[in-house]
């Protein structure tokens, strides 16, 4: 069912969420256990043996250290696309610092793949109102489509009332790029979030399950989907942080690989590019309509 869904990982280490910043400090990154690598190759397998592609929003910082992982999703019929270099959310870098690192990333993982990539994912979901001028410098740098604004209310991103399906927008200064939220479903007059990540963790499988159909069977419109690779590695290390942080980020680790497998067994998937294309927003040379 849902022909034209897409299936998306922000590669990142369990060290780069934003949840657990105010306890781990980027200069100790370098010297932590990393595993993005084995955890991205087991989600790899994973699609391989449910025959679907997706999209890796690719961290510039992991692409820069582990150039071969890059090469691997793209070698298996992935879509590369960018996720930043650093993981700072937007809204707390100039536009300046936000050009520099996002054109550090786009341009690393153009060189490692020797293809464009046309979308881009902010870290944390974090293109808000206050951070829209960002969609003028994705333009500037030559992104296609962002799939960045949760149209949700929550303590660290969103916009309430945004769009919830995929669509063409119009940039602070008058450019245009196409967007493709974060899937949220309708109930009672209410967006209840059902993209992935730590609701797929959360809410019980069958509510996920029936929020994404909904949005396929009910409204006709196809859903993004989102995962990070320490999300099926219950094995990771813990890192002291707040009660709030520690329940939204280890919550069912155990559970979300066999979650994952029941959602790729019920629902068909393919990339963002993919899916931007059969609804007619970008050309098939990954240009805009």
């Amino acid at each position: 069912m849902g022909v034209g869904n897409a299936l998306t990982v922000d590669v990142e280490d369990y060290f780069h969420v934003a949840a657990l910043a105010p306890s781990i400090s980027p200069d100790s990154w370098i010297s932590r256990e990393s595993r993005v690598v084995g955890n991205t190759q087991k989600l790899l397998s994973i699609f391989e043996q449910f025959d679907v592609r997706g999209t890796f929003f690719v961290l510039g910082w992991v692409a820069e250290r582990y150039p071969q992982l890059v090469s691997d999703i793209a070698a298996r019929g992935h879509e590369i696309a960018c996720h930043g270099f650093s993981h700072r959310l937007v809204y707390e870098q100039s536009p300046e610092e936000f050009y520099a690192e996002t054109l550090r990333s786009k341009t690393l993982l153009e060189d490692i793949t020797g293809s464009p990539v046309i979308g881009y994912r902010a870290a944390s979901y974090s293109i808000v109102r206050k951070s829209l001028w960002a969609l003028n410098i994705l333009v500037e740098l030559g992104f296609v489509y962002d799939s960045s604004i949760f149209p949700v209310r929550h303590d660290r991103y969103g916009i309430p009332n945004a769009e919830r399906v995929p669509h063409r927008m119009s940039t602070p200064n008058g450019a245009s790029i196409v967007e493709w939220p974060l899937a949220t479903a309708k109930i009672l007059g209410f967006r209840l979030p059902v993209a992935g990540g730590g609701y797929f963790r959360l809410l019980p499988y069958w509510l996920s399950r029936w929020g994404l159909d909904s949005i396929n069977r009910s409204e006709l419109q196809p859903f993004i989907f989102y995962l990070h690779p320490w999300e099926i590695d219950p094995a990771q290390p813990r890192v002291a942080a707040s009660l709030l942080s520690r329940f939204r980020h280890y919550t069912n680790l155990g559970k979300c690989e066999e979650r994952l497998k029941r959602l790729l067994d019920d629902f068909r998937f393919g990339t963002v590019r993919d899916g931007l294309e059969k609804l007619g927003l970008i050309s098939g040379s990954g240009s805009m309509r």
